[in-house]
């Protein structure tokens, strides 16, 4: 089983125009409202892909309920949390003609000192249940006030103990809260990788997580692709992207990303071990969280990919990284 965990989440409200001129009014066709957060967009397409998941976030307020109603009729397993701040809302307005989005997060309402140990209690809970136990659990999106690094660290630390792989997609100094606290796979993309570091080449950024403590390091760098960093193969990155630039809603490639690293951590390989096994296992992982991402900007909403995964797959090019490679 794969958890996610969203202590963040936020109500999704998309809306697309052919042709975004700032500073005019515009007239659209409805637009959508999901329930949303990294960790929900993970757990939908490791769903949608067949996988043994269970969601976890808080839900709150009138926001909430609407959060609420949308992810009980998605189908996912999930569990929410009840505090006493509403749902936040993200706002992504998609403009068809140049294919990209703008997005407005809100920054989302602090958890008191009993929501946040609760939401820590009910993750570990999940997790380590006797009965169905989870070999992988994410960690994604910002975080709120209340539920800092330091919930991290210890949150980190008690999953990996008891013997769940924990991917950490945060920002920030939790960032590398996570990486000393052992999480197995950090996903940060570069700009994040840059502001958590003061480092600019994601190579170097990448290692410095490793130095931390973290195994895997995937770094999303948008059209290029990505980058897996880890102590095999003496520290060298590898580098999988797709011949091609897709253009679209590209809001939940990152989350396609996680969900593609969930899914792969679930084969019982030590991932930074240097035999051919691991060294397969790795390109193949590379592989396939860059076919998902693109597969995700294709797709209408987060938390989707679109039918040609597959196909996309078998194009993505994994190879060495060198040093002249865009970041």
């Amino acid at each position: 089983m794969i958890l996610t965990l969203t202590p963040n989440p936020a109500l999704d409200l998309t809306w697309e125009v052919a042709g975004l001129r700032p500073g005019s009014t515009h007239r659209v066709d409805a637009g959508v409202a999901r329930a949303g957060g990294k960790g929900l967009n993970v757990a939908r397409v490791l769903h949608a892909q067949g996988h043994d998941v269970l969601a976890l976030a808080t839900v709150g307020g009138a926001s909430g309920a609407e959060f609420a109603a949308d992810f009980e009729a998605s189908g996912v397993p999930h569990r929410l949390l009840p505090v006493s701040g509403a749902t936040r809302r993200s706002v992504a307005i998609v403009d068809t003609d140049a294919a990209e989005a703008s997005v407005l997060n809100e920054r989302g309402a602090p958890l008191d000192d009993d929501e946040a140990a609760a939401l820590a209690a009910a993750t570990l809970r999940l997790a380590l249940d006797a009965t169905s136990p989870a070999r992988v659990v994410a960690i994604s999106g910002s975080l709120p006030d209340g539920f800092g690094g330091d919930r991290v660290t210890a949150l980190v630390r008690d999953l990996t103990a008891g013997g769940a792989r924990v991917i950490v997609d945060t920002s920030g100094p939790a960032m590398l809260d996570a990486a000393r606290a052992g999480a197995y796979a950090m996903k940060p993309n570069a700009e994040e990788l840059a502001a958590a570091t003061g480092l600019e080449d994601p190579v170097a950024g990448a290692r410095v997580l490793l130095e931390h403590g973290a195994r895997l390091v995937v770094v999303s760098l948008g059209a290029e692709g990505l980058m897996l960093v880890s102590r095999a193969e003496r520290g060298m990155p590898i580098r999988a992207r797709l011949p091609r630039v897709l253009r679209g809603n590209a809001t939940g490639a990152g989350d396609a990303a996680v969900a593609a690293i969930a899914a792969a951590l679930q084969l019982p390989v030590d991932f930074d071990a240097d035999t051919g096994e691991a060294a397969t296992a790795r390109r193949d992982l590379a592989r396939l969280a860059t076919a998902w991402s693109a597969s995700a900007v294709l797709a209408p909403l987060a938390g989707s990919l679109a039918r040609n995964h597959r196909d996309l797959e078998s194009e993505v090019a994994v190879t060495p990284h060198t040093p002249e490679d865009p970041a």
